[in-house]
């Protein structure tokens, strides 16, 4: 993508933070290359809201007079109130969201706009940005995942009995119900929303006053921001505290796997509505057509998704590969953090709204699903497990019901229960005509009632459990 081209400000006020050192101003494709604006601009509200907390603190301690602290906060409320009324607009002549705000400042209160940057850096001023935006962002986030797994639990309430063929290796493997595959789903979703939030913790710490790397010999009171800003602490050491950008790579692993979680599902979507599944049937708002094939309806939105999701893994690999020949403290190799961390966010939120519609509005073939059931002897646990009961050790219970499995391909038999008695205790005498209460799809199902199994009951505990969840986790 090509660079934004702009201009360049040439009076004071608008100089580059560290251009004093310089005799003459950088060359304009330098200042394009170096320029983080366009990235960084999203966190304007953030660098306002710890540029207040900071400057109260420089009046708190007398580093600066109350009078000018007071001065400078007004001043950064009228520059967030005229941002939000779009009165003020971002300048992208300016460096960073960082410089933009302070020149802006120092144009309206004039020399108290010069002292907002005592006693920092830009190394932990763009920390805590990034900190205080991922606060405020991924709670939002979070909603999505828990109005994504509140639909799915929605879709499972109403599908408690509807059968669904559970697979592995993608062969027919034991009979299930459409409600416990949601539940998987909304399983995994609910992972993902953990991950977030423990990820939440460890982002909880202001690294503000830890200066470019080694703090400051000015009197801060770094607990007294942290306690403004809404932190639990502050971080431990300032060497590490420039240096850190794990909280980036953590998110961003944490959007990865919420994505390879939603690429999964798509994956299963794009395969239940072919023609040979045809278990779901998108809905025509969520579908799209061929250009040259009339007939065509596909899952076009499941498959954006799904394919999205090397985008995702492009950015975690991005961050770990900045980070890993970094030496400590501070590189300018870290401005690249936001860009890779802001996609891969980007792109998982817009997934999870996607999905989330997509799914709702879909219609579900209850008899596609159970007929998915009949057939390919996915009861042969079951039988197993039937002479288990009987007192059969479970590894010659297999060999049995491997056995009746043969003997019903050789007949040109499909199900193993259209043996008769006769053949049933050819392969035991502990086969009884109990047998054939045991083995039909719904008798599989139902007689499963171990903790997070299929049966209506058990299955009725998850969802009752997860709604539970969703509505203690909504924020």
């Amino acid at each position: 993508m090509a660079v934004k081209s702009h201009g360049t400000h040439t009076d004071d006020n608008h100089k580059a933070l560290w251009s004093g050192r310089f005799a003459e101003g950088p060359d304009a494709a330098a200042v394009e290359f170096e320029t983080s604006i366009f990235v960084d601009e999203r966190m304007a509200l953030d660098d306002i809201h710890g540029s207040m907390a900071h400057a109260e603190m420089l009046g708190a301690c007398g580093i600066i007079s109350k009078k000018e602290s007071a001065e400078i906060i007004k001043g950064l409320k009228s520059i967030e109130n005229d941002l939000g009324t779009g009165k003020l607009k971002i300048d992208y002549s300016a460096e960073d969201i960082h410089s933009f705000v302070e020149a802006t400042l120092t144009d309206r209160i004039g020399e108290p706009g010069k002292k907002l940057h005592t006693g920092r850096s830009r190394n932990d001023q763009i920390a805590l940005d990034e900190r205080l935006y991922l606060k405020r962002i991924i709670p939002c986030l979070q909603n999505e995942i828990i109005t994504l797994i509140s639909t799915l639990t929605d879709i499972a309430d109403k599908n408690k009995k509807t059968l669904l063929t559970g697979y592995t290796h993608m062969q027919h493997a034991q009979p299930g119900t459409l409600a416990q595959h949601l539940m998987a789903w909304a399983t995994m979703l609910k992972r993902d929303w953990l991950r977030l939030e423990d990820s939440l913790k460890r982002v909880n710490l202001s690294p503000l006053g830890a200066g470019a790397l080694q703090g400051s010999t000015l009197p801060l009171n770094r607990e007294m921001v942290a306690k403004k800003l809404g932190f639990e602490g502050v971080t431990e050491n300032s060497l590490d505290t420039s240096a850190d950008r794990d909280y980036c790579i953590e998110f961003t692993s944490d959007f990865a796997i919420l994505q390879s979680h939603l690429s999964r599902m798509c994956e299963e979507v794009v395969l239940w509505s072919t023609t040979e599944f045809a278990f779901i049937e998108l809905s025509e708002k969520w579908s799209t057509g061929s250009s040259i094939m009339p007939q065509k309806k596909n899952p076009d939105f499941a498959e954006l998704i799904r394919g999205r999701t090397g985008k995702v893994y492009g950015d975690l690999i991005n961050l770990l590969t900045m980070v890993k020949g970094l030496p400590l403290a501070y590189d300018r190799d870290m401005q690249e953090d936001k860009a890779p961390l802001f996609e891969a966010l980007d792109t998982v939120e817009g997934n999870l709204k996607v999905f989330t519609a997509m799914i709702s509005s879909a219609k579900w073939n209850n008899a596609n699903m159970a007929s998915s059931c009949e057939g390919g002897f996915a009861n042969a646990t079951d039988l197993a497990e039937y002479l288990v009961r009987k007192g059969m050790p479970f590894r010659t219970a297999h060999t049995v019901s491997a056995t009746a499995v043969r003997k019903a391909i050789d007949a040109g038999l499909t199900k193993i229960e259209d043996l008769c008695m006769e053949e049933f205790q050819q392969c035991s005498k502990l086969i009884e005509e109990d047998v054939y209460e045991c083995l039909s799809p719904v008798a599989c199902v139902e007689h499963r009632q171990t903790t997070g199994a299929p049966s209506s009951k058990t299955t009725s505990v998850q969802i009752r459990n997860m709604k539970a969840f969703c509505k203690k986790s909504t924020k």
